[in-house]
């Protein structure tokens, strides 16, 4: 029997992560226990002390047993928990040693959501790919420079480490867990019960460019925002390097660094997102909004479009369009 420690770290939390996973291990073993087999999972609400409680205002969770209490899991998982992530991240330094000590010891570790700030924190993530909420990649990747950041994917698993991306996508995750441990029919059956799409495995139509202006370097912030506000534009690299006075290898640098695209991909992403609110709206067809966005070429505009969205034009339009609703 696996034992899964689903840890209560102190802080503001929706609860959701915690209360899913928990039905879902447990439901498991229920349906195993119907078919004449045994249970597989242990599942215990695990904390630093049996006076840690996660909340989100409403409702609190405390743990069964302290981390004092648990030798060795087999998998921990750890849910999000909101508010400043230093913060979080400083009133939670008990969980961290016995994190890595868990892992040390042959254990797998899960985070959900913004739960990978908590796992980055223990340097277990170091030169490994972790998944998070979308909102929170600036940051994280500020935070956590040596880790690398797929924050278009619903899941990572690396070594025995495994990530998230946001908010429920961290169902994606417990049933991706259940067919490991538990095999694919119980996998397909709990997708099913709890209506998830087992299949789905990027978060990228979920995300919402917002521009990385995060940063202090104000000729790239200049070029930033000519960007955004020309995307109608067609836009040379070698222009917006003479706009700002630098030349465009040191412009390019510079770019980069600032918010972790490229010149080049900064500019798709503005024009997809641009793109992505005309398909939603559905006032235009599909060359319209091509065009708009300085697009000529159909396929270059589709290819570029399912890079950063996961999903075709047509098939964006269909599945957010308000006309199509």
């Amino acid at each position: 029997m696996k034992h899964v420690a689903l840890l209560i770290p102190e802080g503001d939390s929706s609860l959701s992560n915690l209360e899913a996973t928990y039905k879902m291990f447990s439901m498991t073993n229920g349906f195993l226990e119907k078919a004449g087999k045994q249970p597989l999972f242990k599942v215990q609400l695990v904390g630093a002390s049996l006076t840690s409680r996660l909340s989100n205002g409403m409702f609190s969770i405390s743990p069964n047993v302290t981390i004092a209490d648990v030798a060795k899991a087999d998998l921990v998982v750890i849910p999000a928990v909101h508010g400043d992530m230093k913060q979080v991240i400083a009133n939670n330094q008990d969980l961290l040693p016995w994190l890595q000590q868990q892992y040390r010891q042959g254990a797998e570790i899960a985070s959900l959501c913004i739960g990978a700030f908590l796992l980055a924190s223990t340097g277990l993530l170091t030169g490994k790919s972790c998944a998070t909420h979308w909102l929170a990649a600036a940051e994280f990747r500020s935070m956590f420079p040596d880790v690398n950041l797929v924050d278009d994917k619903i899941i990572t698993d690396e070594q025995g480490l495994y990530t998230s991306g946001g908010a429920y996508s961290s169902l994606n995750l417990n049933l991706y867990l259940l067919e490991k441990f538990a095999g694919r029919e119980m996998a397909v059956l709990a997708s099913k019960i709890f209506e998830i799409d087992i299949e789905r495995n990027s978060q990228s139509p979920f995300i919402i460019f917002r521009g990385q202006k995060d940063h202090s370097d104000e000729a790239v912030k200049q070029a930033q925002e000519f960007m955004e506000q020309h995307y109608q534009e067609r836009i040379t690299v070698d222009e917006l390097a003479d706009m700002i006075g630098v030349g465009r290898r040191s412009f390019e640098r510079r770019f980069k660094k600032a918010t972790g695209n490229t010149v080049v991909e900064y500019l798709q992403r503005v024009k997809i997102e641009a793109a992505k609110k005309q398909l939603e709206s559905g006032r235009k067809t599909i060359s319209e909004v091509m065009y708009d966005t300085c697009y000529s070429d159909t396929k270059a505009f589709r290819d570029v479009f399912r890079k950063y969205t996961g999903m075709t034009p047509i098939d964006y339009r269909n599945k957010y369009s308000k006309e199509a609703a």
